[in-house]
């Protein structure tokens, strides 16, 4: 997966869904989904056994940019489905629960491809690519919260979910955090370690 330092990707929990009614695009290569959720905390990084969350606020989607939306196999390739004039075969809503895509994968062989493969459950993760605008941390619960986003450039059906490991802007946040903590805890014990010592030194003259 070729990856952008400036965007940020995460897998999606919820799997691709093929209702047999209810379409939102009337089509046989119909397929919906999540593409996150609101107010739902999960682990964005663990390190050394602590946990670091994120959550993206229920707002964060209402100033982004969704002008043109893709949907790719893996975040490259071809365009499979498209929420831009003249293909709209890519569309959204965000509701209550979070931002839900539904797709017509009719447009193209690779796309009908896809959408054999996700009925056969071959391929049942999506991951989208944001850049994010606004953000804060809270240092108790070690969770980030994303307030909003500048711009949501795809919505990609993948083999394995987005890897951590390769999510460089992400991991450029986790590293940020981790580092303050650590320089925290060093001062904190210098302080410490300063604080005893002129208790003994007090009590040496005492």
């Amino acid at each position: 997966m070729p990856i952008k330092t400036d965007r940020e990707y995460r897998d999606i929990s919820l799997p691709f869904d093929a209702p047999e009614s209810d379409k939102r695009i009337n089509t046989d290569f119909y397929v919906e989904g999540y593409a996150t959720t609101f107010d739902q905390p999960y682990v964005l990084w663990e390190w050394d056994g602590v946990k670091y969350y994120e959550i993206i606020d229920r707002e964060a989607l209402a100033e982004a940019d969704l002008s043109d939306v893709i949907m790719q196999y893996d975040h490259h390739g071809k365009v499979l489905a498209r929420n831009s004039k003249p293909s709209k075969s890519l569309g959204f809503e965000i509701n209550a629960k979070g931002f839900f895509i539904f797709a017509d994968l009719s447009k193209s062989v690779e796309a009908r491809n896809l959408h054999e493969e996700i009925i056969n459950g071959l391929v049942t993760k999506m991951s989208w690519a944001f850049t994010v605008k606004e953000e804060k941390y809270n240092k108790e619960t070690r969770t980030r919260t994303i307030t909003k986003i500048k711009k949501d450039y795809d919505v990609s059906a993948v083999s394995y979910p987005a890897n951590n490991d390769t999510n460089i802007s992400a991991r450029s946040f986790i590293d940020g955090v981790i580092e303050t903590e650590q320089q925290e805890l060093l001062e904190r014990k210098a302080r410490s370690e300063a604080q005893l010592r002129k208790r003994l030194i007090l009590q040496t003259y005492l």
